[in-house]
């Protein structure tokens, strides 16, 4: 029937039913008089039940209120000096660069020793990788570590030259030991398959995997059926597990053919901390996001030396000053709690510039330039309920680390407490010495204050506390802001 045909009553159901469906699209399409609004059971964007995520207009907002920051700070500067920059920081960056630079590049040159002595202890049979190979290369990294952060002090770099040679040293150091450790494993793997051509004198017990995060069982340590348990079936299934030990996940490349020093040079480049036979790859450079992180790199070194300039520094020095005139405890206390107090926004903001210059456009550049394509450099650490968490999110590459290297290599022999423990402890160690190199002090904050993070996390991970996200995430930033400001008066000031 057409649109005012009514239906005969007698008409089949179906042509009722047409009708009827026709009749509430156009009861739906109809317009009323009066603009109805429609309601539903919705919830909003910032409820925790919500499904929208995308907050990309806060990203934005935060770069457009720290180009505020940075417009209002010159013309301050421009009213009180006539200068739109203050000078006491930039300078820095320029004193005895060329002599960085070049120690810098002597000290990437000296990592590449690892590549002759893993072929050396592949190829000699009395210097293999587990019987003296680890040992030798253990020592020289214990010599090129001392070496190196002993360098900024005997030609007393300014403390910026030391920040930088500081981290590239510990970046520098975990590559090689992966490189090695895990070229020397190999070493070993393939020195058991070619035992394997003779079987009456070979070895048929398991080779260990290399070790990961996960409890994973030894290589070739399967259950078999009574049908397969013959010898010439576990010969087969062993040597085929040694074959996949050796070739990369992507079946491109086969240990020993990376041993060469365009795969250990592409290695030092690639934005990674653990050594792979193979990456997965881009197609191609995109030039334009290339220079986009290129300019956000100095962008943010920009705003990192405005805010130090006008905000960290100023305070710090009153404050040295005003510790010097008094004599009692409490006026030192408080002396010391206005710094912190006074430094705590400073310090949030340096703390977001750095992640941010870090994570997102210096390893995004060298992402792009190797045609990395593995870019979670870091996951949504800002909704850590707990240290741990965070340690896991916020350095993805130091995190694959310490894990693969640290403990899980460790958690066999100690168990997983103790394993943490010695991760805790390592990672510890290296902070202090980072905070060492910049304040020229041994004082062993930063060290207290990483590892103070297992009693809290422990307290965290009680039924009373365990399960409030938004609470722990409250303590989580708390802590955080108060530890940054905290760790820097302490080191500075006292």
């Amino acid at each position: 029937s057409g649109r005012s045909t009514p239906v005969p009553a007698d008409a089949p159901p179906s042509v009722h039913s047409i009708s009827s469906v026709r009749k509430q699209i156009r009861a739906e399409h109809r317009r009323r008089l009066f603009p109805t609004i429609e309601y539903a059971s919705r919830v909003s964007h910032f409820d925790p039940t919500s499904d929208y995520r995308d907050f990309q207009g806060f990203y934005v907002l935060f770069w457009i209120a720290l180009t505020i920051m940075a417009i209002t700070t010159m013309l301050r500067n421009i009213k009180d000096t006539g200068y739109p920059m203050r000078v006491q920081i930039w300078h820095l960056f320029t004193v005895k660069v060329w002599e960085l630079g070049v120690a810098d590049g002597l000290m990437v040159a000296s990592t590449a020793i690892s590549l002759p002595l893993n072929r050396i202890f592949r190829q000699n049979s009395k210097l293999h990788w587990a019987r003296t190979g680890m040992a030798i290369q253990s020592v020289y990294q214990m010599l090129w570590l001392a070496f190196w952060v002993a360098v900024p002090f005997l030609r007393d770099w300014t403390w910026t030259a030391q920040v930088f040679l500081t981290l590239h040293i510990l970046v520098l150091l975990m590559k090689m030991h992966s490189y090695s450790f895990y070229n020397g494993h190999l070493s070993e793997t393939e020195r058991r398959l070619r035992a394997l051509d003779e079987p009456s004198t070979a070895s048929k017990a398991p080779v260990y995997l290399y070790p990961s995060a996960r409890d994973i069982p030894l290589l070739g340590e399967k259950e078999m059926d009574k049908s397969d348990s013959d010898e010439n079936s576990q010969l087969c299934q062993l040597r085929e597990d040694l074959a996949m030990e050796l070739t990369s996940p992507m079946g491109s490349v086969t240990y020993p053919k990376n041993l060469t020093l365009y795969n250990y040079v592409d290695f030092i480049f690639c934005p990674t901390l653990c050594y792979e036979l193979e990456y997965p790859r881009t197609k191609n450079i995109v030039w334009s996001e290339l220079g986009y992180k290129i300019l956000a790199v100095f962008g943010c070194i920009f705003l990192l030396t405005i805010t130090s300039e006008e905000f960290i520094l100023p305070v710090l020095t009153e404050s040295a000053v005003r510790l010097e005139t008094v004599h009692t405890f409490s006026e030192t206390a408080l002396v010391l709690a206005e710094s912190i107090s006074m430094l705590l926004f400073p310090f949030m903001i340096t703390f977001l510039l750095v992640f941010l210059v870090i994570f997102e456009y210096v390893l995004g550049a060298f992402a792009e330039i190797t045609c990395f394509a593995d870019r979670r450099f870091y996951s949504d650490w800002w909704n850590s309920t707990d240290w741990l968490e965070f340690s896991r999110e916020w350095n993805i590459p130091v995190h694959h680390f310490f894990r693969r290297h640290v403990y899980s290599a460790s958690r066999p022999h100690i168990g997983r407490p103790m394993a943490t423990l010695i991760t805790f402890l390592i990672s510890a160690i290296g902070h202090e010495i980072v905070m060492a190199c910049i304040t020229k002090k041994i004082r062993g904050y930063g060290f207290l204050a990483q590892m103070s993070q297992l009693p809290i996390v422990m307290i965290q991970r009680t039924k009373w506390v365990k399960g409030k996200r938004v609470l722990n995430n409250v303590c989580f930033w708390c802590s955080m802001i108060l530890g940054l400001s905290l760790i820097c008066s302490l080191y500075v000031l006292c």
